[in-house]
């Protein structure tokens, strides 16, 4: 037999990864994690070859399970606040496995199959955490404007004090098919965002996986509706606690997260005092044809933009953020890398010049060396200075 991870559709990127098996002797194939509707990230052989353990992200937290090849039953192995990957079967009861959440970054863990037990092997970086405070996390239940069940991770500053006001900051994800999981990022790292006495609420909107099918594939051809919505029923929520400072709401995000902040500097009726886009798309339909992953934008925007349905454009370029330019009022911090080919830099340097013509305060940083990511380490420390000092400036 061999297993392997595989997608259904094709030209779906962000299609469900689901674990796959072929019997050499009977020529069958067939999905053994059905059961679970959601991304598979890694895998790992029991030694005697009838289990199978792997990572899978479920309600914004990669978890172990394992599946029995036979009986095709997928049972939890972890139940932990905090991502599990990159599995390895030691023996028949013990798994090695990487872990890391937001409040510290990834490190060796023994999982004791028999009693579930966790045990932390390296502390890589324990020098490091061990001099600087701690923030909260906590989940909270959001309820969007269709009265379903939104989780969201909301991240504390050191020392919170529940009777001051902090400014706030909402995050939007990218992908757009990422989980908001319990990730620990060099870029886009909560730990920090907290640490500079922001508090941060970053939803788990329409379009994330680990909440079902459905929840995934509703952001599929229309970006600008339940995605936005949810984003705009996040900050509202969390807005309504005595600690969050109303007057000093942000919100920051990258790719597709980029694109969400454009979206809601036309969209957000007053709501907010600053945004951060990194690698937005500003113009979907000038995305479509500079884009170097086309497969991408045929699915998502369910086809080229000279197609019409119905005597219209798709959705996603009707409601293109760089057509609500009109409506933009605040403060905005647009930064891109010269050699992105996923999302061209002229797509922040457009949305810099909109706001700068509508004599709004703007700040183009430009990366001449990378691309869609931020991946030099002295770039990531001006990307991370540059960050907080606009936040800082309109927000405090």
């Amino acid at each position: 037999m061999i297993c392997w991870i595989s997608m259904e559709r094709d030209g779906y990127e962000s299609d469900i990864n689901k674990l796959c098996e072929f019997n050499f002797e009977t020529k069958e194939k067939f999905y053994i994690s059905e059961g679970l509707d959601t991304f598979i990230s890694s895998f790992a052989w029991a030694l005697d070859s009838k289990t199978i353990y792997f990572s899978a992200v479920w309600e914004g937290a990669y978890q172990v399970y394992k599946t029995d090849i036979n009986e095709k039953k997928v049972e939890k192995v972890t139940n932990e606040i905090s991502n599990f990957n990159n599995l390895s079967v030691l023996d028949n009861e013990h798994l090695l496995a990487t872990n890391c959440s937001m409040q510290k970054p990834n490190d060796l863990y023994l999982i004791d199959l028999t009693n579930k037990s966790i045990k932390q092997l390296t502390f890589i970086n324990k020098e490091k955490l061990d001099d600087i405070k701690p923030v909260k996390v906590e989940k909270r239940i959001v309820k969007t404007f269709d009265d379903k069940s939104m989780l969201c991770w909301v991240i504390y500053p050191p020392d919170f004090d529940a009777t001051k006001k902090y400014p706030t900051l909402l995050y939007c994800q990218g992908g757009p098919q990422s989980a908001v999981s319990q990730f620990f990022s060099m870029r886009w790292n909560f730990y920090l965002m907290a640490s500079h006495g922001y508090i941060v609420i970053a939803p788990n909107r329409r379009g994330l996986p680990g909440f079902g099918r459905e929840w995934l594939e509703e952001i599929s051809g229309d970006y600008y509706n339940c995605c936005m919505k949810d984003y705009l029923s996040a900050i509202d929520d969390i807005s309504k606690e005595n600690y969050v400072n109303k007057d000093k709401l942000g919100a920051v995000g990258a790719s597709f997260g980029g694109y969400s902040v454009y979206w809601l500097a036309g969209n957000h009726e007053k709501r907010f005092k600053a945004f951060i886009s990194h690698a937005g798309m500003f113009n979907i339909e000038m995305f479509y044809y500079e884009t170097e992953e086309m497969w991408f934008p045929n699915w998502d925007c369910e086809g080229a933009p000279w197609i019409l349905l119905n005597g219209e454009k798709f959705k996603n370029y009707l409601h293109s953020p760089h057509l609500y330019v009109e409506k933009w009022d605040t403060p905005i911090l647009c930064i891109h890398g010269e050699k992105d080919y996923r999302i061209l830099h002229s797509q922040g340097e457009a949305a810099f010049h909109a706001a700068r013509l509508k004599n709004i305060p703007a700040k183009l940083l430009m990366f001449n060396e990378e691309g869609h990511w931020i991946m030099k380490p002295q770039n990531a420390l001006i990307w991370q200075r540059e960050f907080y000092s606009w936040l800082d400036k309109w927000l405090k």
